[in-house]
């Protein structure tokens, strides 16, 4: 028997809820594995992937899903709350990249090691450098009149398609760490995989969540 139009998006929003929940339990749960595998403070280079995993895989995850109609920690608020809120969190993601990325170029230079040669660290800085870039840019949502020229609708969707391939650059970058010889070492056969999985599962679903909300839009308009 065929689905009616009103059951597929019941069935459609249903899935999304749990997509969402899956992701928040995922951004979560990964710095927290990362926090018991690192054992922060037992030496400097410990808080490098700490920082990195809260940074891009629990701040700016929940920075991204607070727009989620669906699994939103404050979708009972006005929209104006969650962008306060989204943008803290976005500030301090950028604190502790910044952090991070501190940490691991002091650590190389005490123990004479070259910066910026691997395809970790290269993204890494690059992912860093793009989410600056970021914030910055998010301020001129948060005042939109200092670009005359340009409406709020075009700003938030160009705000909201480049924020997305910075939380990609950083689920990249998280991944390529996984691929480190500190990570593997410590982290083998089924773990290291279902560890891969977590930037993989948080990026469909904010993927989705951006392509939902632009198609919103664009209906809107017609």
């Amino acid at each position: 028997m065929a689905l009616t139009a009103e059951t597929e998006s019941r069935l459609y929003r249903s899935l999304r809820a749990a997509a969402g929940a899956a992701a928040h339990l995922v951004a979560l749960g990964f710095p927290t594995g990362v926090a018991v595998l690192a054992r922060p403070g037992s030496s400097l280079f410990s808080w490098h992937p700490l920082l990195m995993a809260l940074a891009f895989s629990f701040l700016m995850t929940e920075a991204l899903l607070m727009f989620s109609p669906e699994t939103s920690v404050l979708r009972s608020f006005s929209r104006k709350v969650k962008v306060r809120a989204h943008w803290a969190l976005q500030l301090l993601a950028l604190v502790c990249a910044l952090l991070g990325l501190g940490i691991i170029t002091y650590n190389k230079h005490l123990n004479g090691k070259a910066h910026f040669v691997t395809w970790h660290g290269l993204t890494g800085l690059l992912t860093v450098l793009y989410t600056g870039g970021q914030c910055a840019g998010g301020v001129l949502l948060l005042y939109p009149k200092l670009l005359k020229n340009w409406t709020l609708a075009k700003l938030k969707l160009y705000h909201a398609t480049s924020g997305l391939v910075g939380y990609l650059l950083g689920c990249a970058s998280l991944m390529l760490g996984m691929c480190s010889l500190w990570f593997t070492t410590s982290v083998t056969s089924v773990s290291w995989y279902l560890a891969m999985l977590c930037p993989l599962l948080t990026s469909l679903v904010i993927m989705n969540q951006v392509s939902n909300a632009y198609l919103y839009r664009k209906r809107s308009q017609h």
